[in-house]
């Protein structure tokens, strides 16, 4: 019965149903849809010092952190009701790659010898978690937005300062993949 769920959706299907929402946001109530603000309207909403980046109204961006705490239940909801029964399967040509890079243990796509507690302490684990999500996050701050908030939101609103950026974001991502990743690896 709930097969549909289960499988991936085709772009065509998916890709519109994003894509309406950012509408759907502005039309309801003049709101952006984005995520990379939400740490700072926690922060603001917690931090007892009077840090001038964290003085302002937060409580007009509440619907933010309902719109974050959402896709959290969602996605506890997806994993343990939702849960996908069949194996998952990667390309063996990926596989050949990753073996190569001694990479080999992925069971749910996402690989464990570079994101765990185990790889964490490793040099390589390090610079993939830590140095990575360090660079994502002053990215995220230094380009005024994360990127499905430049891709989806910016470039639906026509603005070019986001088009700019989901430019920038997609040739670092291949620069990363094909110039800095080998190294790490």
């Amino acid at each position: 019965m709930f097969d549909w769920i289960f499988a991936p959706w085709p772009w065509y299907v998916a890709g519109p149903l994003l894509g309406l929402t950012v509408p759907l946001f502005m039309w309801i109530d003049n709101k952006r849809l984005g995520i990379s603000s939400v740490l700072r309207h926690i922060c603001a909403a917690t931090l007892p010092a009077k840090i001038p980046f964290f003085t302002y109204n937060w409580k007009n961006e509440r619907w933010n952190l309902l719109f974050v705490f959402g896709i959290l239940m969602g996605a506890i909801i997806a994993t343990n009701v939702l849960t996908n029964t069949t194996p998952f399967q990667i390309d063996a040509r990926l596989q050949a790659f990753l073996a190569a890079h001694q990479i080999t243990h992925y069971p749910s796509g996402v690989p464990e010898d570079l994101f765990s507690w185990q790889s964490f302490f490793t040099l390589r684990g390090f610079i993939c978690m830590v140095v990575g999500g360090f660079l994502v996050g002053f990215g995220t701050r230094y380009a005024g937005g994360c990127t499905s908030g430049h891709a989806i939101t910016g470039i639906s609103q026509l603005q070019w300062p986001s088009l700019v950026a989901t430019i920038c974001f997609m040739v670092g991502g291949i620069l990363a993949t094909y110039c800095i990743l080998p190294f790490i690896l």
